[in-house]
């Protein structure tokens, strides 16, 4: 009974730190403040977006740089994955201003120099303060707007495009939910506890426009079997691109393939 009682408390205590955890294990933003937009990218503005909750957010927008590149006429929402700032995505706004496409580089809240803490519900907030941003643009025809996620930032941009659903959707390593990608790193932790649900499946399957899902076949971060299911969720696959031999953050995953897929993608509408 002693031996039964004491592996029920352990348990119970691993439970509770893991709730009281598991957001410090999901998010894990580079909190300091990136300089200038203008000095990192030629031509590239500071903008301030202001959240439904009363948040001032930093972000960055990169105009595209090709008037006849095969990305000109169409904005780029990048919402990026779990870990670091924009200032990590430089490389990737500046090759999709090479081939036309403008960008606005989101930092979420936590992230960036920006004020307030991560949950699901924040940044779905933050995204849709994103998209408010680039439609009160006169640079931007918001009919021409496309959603980039990646990683984390892929449940981001399926929770808003239910609602407002984009020209099309690039999806950069999604998983099916935040429990299952959990569940493959931290399987002590009981996925009841789970505050953040972040359902990128079910969602991608109520979203009727053209999606495209990027994903490396060495992926120890996010399964590559999880990116195929969402994928297969998917009402409008445009293309399964598999990068073969790449983990989560090697370098191509934040270039060309993934710029080229986004490109293939804006052709195809």
């Amino acid at each position: 009974m002693r031996i039964v009682l004491a592996v029920v408390l352990a348990g119970a205590l691993a439970g509770v730190a893991g709730r009281s955890l598991q957001r410090r294990l999901i998010y894990l933003p580079d909190s300091s403040t990136p300089p200038s937009a203008a000095t990192v990218l030629p031509g590239a503005e500071d903008v301030v977006l202001t959240t439904a909750d009363g948040l001032e957010l930093d972000a960055w927008f990169v105009p595209g740089r090709a008037p006849d590149g095969p990305g000109a006429g169409f904005t780029v929402l990048l919402a990026p994955g779990n870990g670091g700032n924009r200032l990590g995505r430089v490389d990737t706004a500046a090759d999709l201003a090479a081939a036309g496409f403008s960008t606005l580089l989101l930092d979420y809240r936590g992230y960036g120099g920006n004020p307030g803490s991560p949950t699901e519900e924040g940044l779905a907030a933050d995204a849709r303060a994103a998209l408010e941003h680039l439609r009160s643009r006169d640079d931007v025809d918001p009919t021409r707007v496309l959603y980039f996620g990646e990683s984390l930032g892929c449940a981001v941009v399926a929770a808003l495009a239910v609602d407002e659903p984009p020209a099309g959707m690039l999806l950069r390593s999604p998983f099916t939910d935040l429990a299952a990608v959990a569940r493959h790193h931290y399987p002590f932790v009981p996925a009841a506890l789970l505050k953040d649900e972040f359902p990128v499946a079910e969602l991608v399957g109520r979203i009727d426009v053209p999606i495209t899902v990027v994903y490396g076949t060495a992926d120890s971060i996010v399964p590559p079997a999880q990116s195929t299911v969402v994928a297969d969720a998917a009402r409008q696959l445009h293309e399964r691109v598999e990068l073969a031999g790449l983990e989560h953050n090697d370098p191509p995953m934040f270039g060309a393939p993934v710029v080229d897929a986004l490109i293939r993608l804006r052709a195809g509408l």
